[in-house]
């Protein structure tokens, strides 16, 4: 009734404190499910923002790579087609020279042929003319030589070699015979008639020579003078195809360049693209598959809310709880009032069976000694004699059981310790790997806030870098502006001055009463105004080094920026690309983690099972307390003591206890 009391008294029931904690749990399960949307819906946003302007980046990379794409192919044509021109070019300079060199050399064979000939014809010319004067003169011995001299010439004619042989051939003292005189006056004649009609012969062919020699001459200097001019302009045009290729190719080389780099930056936004779209494509299932199991769950939890509030739990609880504390007390009570109802052998055996179940420590004789106290008489004769029984094939089959429940024991402490050991490596592993996982997390979010400061540093020097440009693009436009004014007020003072200068003094006749006035033509005021074009001369000079210096500060900072945005830029990306590598090293750490949870899980099931076969066998095989050899002598001591309560039960006398 104390129990009952208690429980009534109470404040809190465990219906109640069970209900509390669901309640919780729900509450904590809805709060943290909205607060997951939200997470994702920002997630999803980015997702939406990066895939929209990566696309654009990709579309605007792609439009670029065929445009130069399309420019290095049309410069690789232009190069083929100026190279093929060049070479046709060069090919025909070098036969060009060829040519040159072939009209010089026929030029020269034709040249020394007609100074050859030429030559032949001026000394036969010569020995004729001097062979005509000698026979002219009549000297026969000079006429004789002169005429051998003519024959020996390789321009004579055969025909006038035989006429001058027959002609030296005849007796030479005919010669001065004055009989025979006409007679050989006459042949001379014949003979210089021949010689005169050879000399004109040879004449007529030598300026013949001389007039062919004279157009071969200007031929060759015609064709010289166009195969140089075929040269001079396809050097021209070749220099000038030449420098029209290298350009081009330096174009080309870097349009590639330019193609190369948007190309890795295109593949690297498609990359990137890739990645994002994988990573927001998994983890829209992600939370798609967790936002099902939270929904799951809340329903689960709101069934099991609603089951346990219902009139069938709670309700129940409340009214038959106590109606069962009832019913125990009642059934103490009769235990009691039958105690009281014992015979005298009865009450004997109780107290044997009692003080037995003391010196043994037997639970089957003190749970029989209270059988025998709620029992009739006949009854616990009965319940003796079949525990007897009972006893007897217990033992027989405890001796077969024991057998194999050794067997099951070892095999199963095998498979505990086993599994134990394994379970112990596999938390060592998790506990590594979240370890790692931890400082992976933190190392990419120590990259990612130093990117960010990166980022901000950029921007802010950037922003520093256009204000600081602006302002010095407007003192230089500033400054240039002041030098052109500056200089036209010196212009109009130093020609105010020059002009002021020649000024001449006025002519003037003051009179007596007259008011003091100027005596001297006014030219401005010189030293002053001297003064002042000193003075815009340093202020022109001020503003030419504030250009000046400007400029250069401009040039300096610009350097300075290009450098800085440089080196952040690669830091950015060596920071960038670290990161990259260990979220890859933690995506497998994850999945490494994932299957070392799961082993677990597989494990500790397999353990679990294991200890709870281990509970089953525990018992029918483990002692608890005694060993089987103690158990075998209680039960032995079990028999002895109920053939002793029989004994009593069929009137004999109590035996001595020991």
């Amino acid at each position: 009734m104390m129990m009952l009391g208690m429980a009534a008294g109470s404040q809190v029931t465990p219906i109640q404190k069970v209900l509390t904690l669901m309640e919780e749990m729900k509450a904590k399960g809805i709060a943290e499910k909205n607060a997951e949307e939200v997470k994702f819906s920002a997630f999803a946003g980015w997702c939406v923002n990066i895939k929209a302007s990566k696309t654009t980046e990709i579309g605007e990379g792609n439009q670029k790579m065929e445009s130069l794409s399309a420019g290095i192919e049309k410069a690789r044509v232009l190069i083929s087609q100026l190279t093929d021109r060049i070479l046709e070019l060069e090919e025909d300079v070098g036969r060009w020279k060829k040519d040159q060199k072939s009209a010089s050399t026929v030029r020269e064979a034709e040249r020394a042929d007609f100074t050859a000939t030429v030559t032949d014809y001026t000394e036969s010319i010569d020995a004729v003319a001097g062979a005509i004067r000698v026979l002219k003169a009549q000297t026969a011995d000079k006429a004789q030589a002169a005429l051998i001299q003519v024959s020996s010439l390789k321009l004579i004619p055969t025909a006038t070699k035989k006429v001058i042989t027959s002609f030296l051939q005849q007796d030479p003292e005919l010669a001065y015979a004055a009989p025979e005189a006409n007679a050989y006056e006459n042949q001379s004649g014949g003979i210089i008639e021949m010689l005169e009609k050879l000399n004109d012969d040879f004449s007529g062919k030598k300026t013949e020579l001389e007039k062919e020699e004279l157009g071969a001459q200007q031929a060759f200097e015609q064709i010289g003078q166009q195969l140089a001019d075929n040269i001079e302009n396809a050097q021209f045009e070749i220099n000038k195809k030449t420098k029209h290729r290298a350009e081009t190719q330096q174009n080309k080389a870097d349009m590639e360049g330019d193609l190369a780099q948007t190309t890795a930056d295109r593949n690297e936004d498609q990359k990137y693209l890739d990645d994002t779209t994988a990573l927001c494509t998994q983890k829209t299932s992600d939370f798609e598959s967790r936002s099902e199991l939270r929904a799951g769950e809340i329903e689960a939890i709101s069934k099991a809310i609603e089951i346990i509030g219902s009139q069938a739990v709670a309700g129940s609880g409340d009214k038959h709880l106590p109606a069962l504390l009832q019913i125990q007390t009642k059934r103490t009570a009769l235990a009691l009032l039958r105690s009281n109802l014992m015979s005298p052998a009865q009450e004997k055996v109780v107290s044997f069976l009692n003080e037995q179940a003391r010196k043994s420590g037997s639970r089957l004789l003190s749970e029989l000694a209270l059988s025998a106290q709620a029992n009739p008489f006949v009854k616990v004769k009965k319940m003796i004699k079949d525990l007897i029984v009972k006893l007897m094939e217990e033992g027989t089959s405890e001796t077969e059981h024991k057998g194999w429940c050794d067997t099951e024991l070892t095999t199963n402490k095998q498979t505990r310790d086993k599994k134990t050991a394994d379970i112990n490596e596999l938390n060592s592993n998790i506990e590594d790997l979240t370890a790692t996982i931890a400082q992976l997390t933190q190392d990419i979010a120590d990259l990612a806030a130093a990117v960010k400061e990166l980022d901000t540093a950029m921007a802010t020097e950037t922003e520093e870098r256009n204000a600081a440009k602006a302002a010095n693009t407007q003192t230089i436009k500033d400054a240039k502006a002041a030098q052109v004014a500056v200089e036209q007020a010196m212009a109009v003072l130093k020609d105010f001055y020059a002009k002021s200068a020649t000024a001449t003094a006025l002519v003037q006749q003051p009179a007596a009463d007259a008011p003091e006035t100027f005596d001297k033509a006014y030219t401005g005021m010189g030293a002053s105004g001297g003064g002042v074009v000193d003075f815009l001369e340093v202020i022109l000079t001020d503003f030419s080094r504030l250009e000046s210096e400007t400029t250069s500060s401009e040039a300096q900072e610009s350097d300075e920026y290009k450098t800085f945005m440089q080196e952040s830029k690669m830091d950015k990306a060596l920071k960038e690309n670290e990161s990259k590598l260990k979220s890859g090293t933690k995506v497998d750490k994850e999945s490494a983690l994932q299957q070392a949870s799961s082993d677990l899980k597989t494990t500790q099931e397999q353990l679990d099972k294991a200890i709870q076969y281990y509970d089953k066998l525990k018992p029918t095989c483990v002692d608890s307390g005694i060993t089987y050899e103690e158990r075998v002598k209680r039960r032995e001591e079990e028999i002895v003591s109920l053939q002793e309560a029989l004994k009593i039960l069929a009137g004999n006398d109590l035996p001595t206890m020991a």
